[in-house]
């Protein structure tokens, strides 16, 4: 028996869910809602769809005589907990586009309103079903860059520019879910620091800290238990397009390197050894580590639409990770608004703990 699924939102990211969820043979989709006729027109073209699919600009316009199973997400992040609170409680199972919403107690309502009603909620954290992200975490918990020293990451590109959110909340989950993923640790405490250029009223000035001010550029540090620190760089207006994150140990140093293409993941091997009045590089060399050629996107459909007939929570990306997540952009966005300074990150207890 196939899922019966209702896409809403088809902009940017959406388009690929719609896509994915055509082409899973476990999926029927029996609705497209998006603001934008026009964009609704761009879909019916583009994948001819089927007579039978509800094309509406309002979400309430779906009768319900379609019914529906399960519900995508791919709206603005601002519009995500009305959304997610009325597909749950008409009981659909909801797949959320990151973040879960902008506010931790909001995302906290939906994952209690989710077991309330039994359904399953999930976060698309696409990087958490990357097969190179799979393949880091094997490489860095089972030992193989020694003792961890720190980590880094560069997340930069020339627009597009966010009118809702800052580079921090746009960019900066991307690279806290791999970290965190391949440490198998939260952070315990944050800090980031930004510049506004682009963003700053109509004519006026607009101090950084206002809420008005949406920073274009922002860096952050990830302090985590062991000791270990991730350095991470944001910025929209560097059209020196970079996604790249490292993790530095003793005995090497693993990168994901997106702009790669079919070689993202590399290790590269080497350690000093100490000479007494100097140290001396050995073993140094590079390795191309083979990943699955697969999209994450298509994994992350496939993940949602088997946590509906199993009936069983996603270990890797819950509406409980999404919130924990939320909660430290929340932190370093306190942070940002108060100059650098380090803020403790409460963690979130779910039920189970």
């Amino acid at each position: 028996m196939k899922t019966r699924i209702a896409v809403l939102g088809v902009g940017h990211w959406g388009i690929n869910l719609l896509r994915n969820f055509l082409e899973h043979p476990d999926a029927l989709l029996v609705a497209v809602v998006d603001q934008n006729p026009e964009r609704l027109a761009v879909c019916q073209e583009q994948f001819n769809l089927d007579s039978g699919v509800v094309l509406a600009t309002d979400w309430h316009a779906i009768p319900r005589s379609i019914e529906i199973e399960a519900v995508a997400i791919a709206t603005p992040a601002s519009t995500h907990y009305s959304l997610i609170a009325d597909a749950l409680r008409q009981g659909y199972h909801v797949l959320a586009e990151k973040p879960l919403t902008l506010d931790v107690a909001e995302c906290l309502e939906l994952c209690h309103l989710a077991e309330q009603q039994q359904r399953q909620l999930i976060v698309d954290h696409t990087y958490l079903f990357h097969p190179a992200i799979e393949r880091g975490k094997e490489v860095v918990q089972s030992g193989g860059l020694g003792e961890l020293r720190y980590g880094y990451a560069t997340r930069t590109h020339l627009g597009p520019v966010r009118h809702d959110v800052d580079a921090l909340w746009d960019l900066a989950i991307h690279d806290l879910t791999i970290f965190n993923t391949w440490l198998g640790q939260l952070p315990m405490n944050v800090q980031a620091t930004g510049r506004t250029w682009l963003q700053r009223g109509n004519g006026e000035e607009i101090p950084l800290f206002s809420p008005k001010s949406l920073a274009d550029f922002v860096q952050v540090t990830l302090t985590y238990p062991t000791g270990f620190q991730a350095l991470i760089h944001l910025c929209w207006l560097n059209p020196d397009k970079q996604r790249r994150l490292g993790v530095v140990g003793t005995q090497g140093t693993l990168i994901f390197d997106e702009m790669h293409g079919f070689t993202p993941l590399i290790l590269h091997h080497g350690h000093l050894e100490d000479n007494g009045d100097r140290f001396t590089p050995r073993n140094q060399y590079c390795e191309v580590l083979d990943i699955e050629a697969t999209e994450p996107l298509r994994v992350v459909c496939d993940r949602f639409l088997k946590t509906i007939r199993s009936s069983q929570a996603s270990p890797a990306s819950s509406g409980w990770i999404g919130a924990q997540l939320v909660q430290i952009l929340s932190c370093l966005s306190q942070s940002l608004q108060q100059g650098g300074q380090p803020v403790v990150v409460p963690r979130l207890l779910e039920p189970h703990d």
